[in-house]
């Protein structure tokens, strides 16, 4: 760059005095997020939405649950054309939404846009068979499902079905970072109306790292400058007043993702410690289809699928949400989760 040019700021180097911070540990807090960066700008109808299903089952006497799934993106730019993403495709949260709709839950399922879904993840994302392939065309010009997997598409169709008639699914979006924060805070505002009968599965894989609104390039970054250098903010930590004050009175199951197994469980009870809740779900990245840990402050339960199990389908996830039900049985009565 030439002398004359200006370094944008989120080039250059941040200082402890440019930083939006501040709760002591070099991280910008939540309250200042909020206040520093714009709602999306569909928030009132997400206010609108959620805060009618809830009211309904309030009425009901339902337990709700709310599921955020997928990943977040981090933008680049205001006008955004670049952002950063994740692999998350939220294949745990729309799989453990069929399961707990099955054990009499409503489920708030607060998504990524265009990840996977509840019921119709089963002819999505499918690196082997497109949606169009179940389909065959007929000769008065119809079209139908092809037979060879009508049954089962028979059964998955009506549970669905079943499910919006019944008012047990309510979906919802998010796609930045940003936005997910902004809706994340609001549906636990709303969900709290129900007490200990609701429920907060946070398996969204939320991004740790963003760029402030007030940092980032308005218009779309240009590679005629050559190497781009990024310098991000750690994301504020949200869960300690999600289970302090968002959401206080219900059950909080977060989860935790490792590599190495010598850390799963100790960062597992840090979490729990620092924060406050209830459970963590600790999985390893190359066995979370097969293999959980359910941590809570005095015990530990590994849940695991066999092989054979593996190999005929059975979901991990149909292990989860019984077990949760179950704790979550011991903190309506109680008020505790492990077992006297």
């Amino acid at each position: 760059m030439s002398s004359q040019e200006v370094i944008p700021d989120y080039l250059m180097p941040a200082t402890s005095g440019e930083q939006l911070l501040d709760n002591g540990q070099g991280i910008i807090d939540p309250d200042v997020y909020f206040n520093t960066n714009k709602p999306p700008a569909d928030l009132d109808r997400f206010e609108q939405r959620l805060s009618a299903f809830v009211d309904y089952h309030r009425q009901q006497g339902t337990r709700v649950v709310l599921i955020t799934s997928g990943g977040t993106t981090v933008p680049l730019e205001n006008q955004t054309v670049r952002f950063i993403d994740n692999f998350s495709n939220g294949n745990r949260g729309a799989t453990s939404a069929e399961y707990f709709i099955k054990a009499g839950y409503a489920v708030v399922f607060m998504h990524r846009q265009f990840s996977l879904e509840p019921f119709q993840r089963h002819y999505t994302h499918n690196p082997n068979r497109a949606f169009l392939d179940y389909m065959v065309t007929k000769e008065d010009g119809s079209v139908c499902v092809d037979p060879a997997y009508a049954k089962e598409m028979h059964v998955i169709l009506s549970e669905y079905h079943r499910a919006k008639e019944q008012n047990m699914l309510l979906q919802l979006d998010f796609v930045t970072l940003s936005d997910y924060l902004f809706k994340l805070q609001s549906a636990c505002h709303i969900l709290a109306r129900l007490g200990n009968k609701s429920m907060y599965y946070l398996a969204a894989a939320v991004s740790d790292f963003f760029i402030p609104s007030q940092k980032m390039a308005e218009h779309k970054i240009q590679s005629r400058d050559g190497a781009l250098n990024l310098v991000l903010d750690q994301v504020p930590k949200f869960l300690k007043p999600l289970v302090s004050n968002w959401a206080s009175q219900g059950l909080i199951v977060s989860f935790k993702l490792e590599t190495d197994m010598s850390l799963l469980v100790p960062k597992a009870r840090q979490a729990l410690q620092r924060y406050g809740h209830q459970v963590v779900i600790g999985n390893m990245l190359k066995t979370r289809k097969q293999t959980v840990t359910m941590i809570m402050n005095a015990t530990e339960k590994e849940l695991s699928l066999t092989p054979e199990e593996l190999n005929e389908g059975v979901e991990i996830e149909s292990m989860i949400i019984p077990a949760l039900v179950h704790i979550h049985d011991r903190w309506i009565a109680s008020g505790h989760t492990d077992s006297p």
